[in-house]
């Protein structure tokens, strides 16, 4: 029970860490061609 207990808890963190990298990522590759085209990323 304990180890189900300490994953259920474990496994927040990394999902969160998924979802930021994701984020992150699409928000560099929209920078990046921002960049190319010379306009401003707001």
């Amino acid at each position: 029970m304990t180890a189900l207990l300490t994953t259920y808890v474990l496994m927040w963190p990394v999902l969160v860490f998924g979802i930021l990298v994701t984020i992150a990522r699409g928000f560099l590759k929209d920078a990046k061609e921002a960049r190319e085209e010379g306009r401003t990323i707001i």
